[in-house]
């Protein structure tokens, strides 16, 4: 059994652990409102302008944008990493980059030549470790988003779809569900798929071909374009590219903060537990101490 030194120093050493463990929840709980907060505020926005951009693609405009154009033989693809940058989350960023390796795995099987965009420190980590093709990274991306570091990141992507090096670009991120639950998503980007109803639904293929979730409409969609329809449609799909790619991002975000306050949260209570099982432990070992003077002196007395 180990002595009272050694246990009180663990006793200690447990102490400051969950010190550390619970100013990290409070912080992370402080930020995770904030988080959400603007994560909420552009999901509508998102949901949107997918929605208007799969209406596009059943419509029949005079001008059709690179990004409209379905290839028929798809032999590389683009893949859009969102992770985080720090750890302490859980298994946030496990789930999604499982969920990646998987997929790069079943493009590999078909054939199809990947390159891959990273954004956050954890991502960037795995996809080097395994010898990706990284075309372009974004790391530190701190606890807002800022739209013109990731475009300037996905830009890279994005020439290279439409010179037409790549034939299609997935984006993979973490969606918010609620505090105690993030999805992992993989969603295809480019071109654009048709019509999800949900912008970040997931997508199990990997295909060229429609998904089967499309938002159903029981008349054609056509438009009057004001000044011309290669105006509108190029400044619309940009802002589809902006839209979603902003919101990936602010949703891993809120799914990084909720994550940590949870496991925070865990391990401050573990610590706790932890901490009274050592407690216990002290009072025996010194109980028994105690116990085992009084009997040498009493002891002692009687042999005098």
């Amino acid at each position: 059994m180990a002595g009272i030194k050694e246990i009180r120093t663990k006793i200690k050493s447990v102490q400051n652990t969950r010190k550390i463990t619970k100013a990290m929840e409070m912080v992370a709980a402080s930020k995770m409102r904030k988080a959400q907060d603007r994560m909420r505020a552009g999901r509508p926005y998102a949901t949107k302008v997918r929605e208007i951009a799969a209406h596009l693609m059943q419509a029949n405009p005079d001008y059709t944008h690179p990004y409209m154009i379905e290839r028929s033989d798809v032999r590389a693809v683009g893949v859009v990493v969102v992770s985080t940058d720090k750890g302490l989350c859980g298994g946030l960023n496990t789930n999604i980059m499982r969920l990646v390796l998987s997929r790069l795995k079943e493009f590999e099987q078909k054939g199809i030549k990947v390159q891959a965009t990273a954004f956050g420190n954890k991502g960037l980590g795995v996809l080097t470790r395994i010898g990706a093709n990284l075309v372009s990274q974004e790391v530190q991306l701190g606890d807002r988003p800022n739209l013109d570091r990731l475009i300037g990141a996905i830009k890279v992507q994005i020439d290279d779809f439409v010179d037409g090096k790549i034939d299609a670009v997935y984006l993979a991120t973490n969606r918010f569900v609620n505090t105690m639950k993030q999805e992992p998503t993989f969603m295809r980007l480019l071109p654009l798929p048709g019509g999800l109803k949900d912008p970040f639904q997931v997508l199990n293929k990997i295909s060229t071909e429609k998904s089967n979730v499309l938002v159903e409409s029981q008349y054609g969609w056509d438009y009057i374009y004001e000044p011309d329809a290669k105006t509108v449609i190029d400044d619309l799909l940009m802002r589809y590219v902006e839209g979603l790619v902003y919101q990936a991002v602010a949703e891993n975000m809120a799914c990084e903060q909720s994550a940590r306050m949870v496991a925070m949260k865990a391990a401050s209570d573990n610590a706790k537990k932890v901490i009274g099982d050592l407690q216990l432990v002290y009072n025996k070992t010194r109980q028994a101490a105690i116990t085992k003077e009084i009997s040498e002196i009493v002891g002692g007395a009687a042999a005098v």
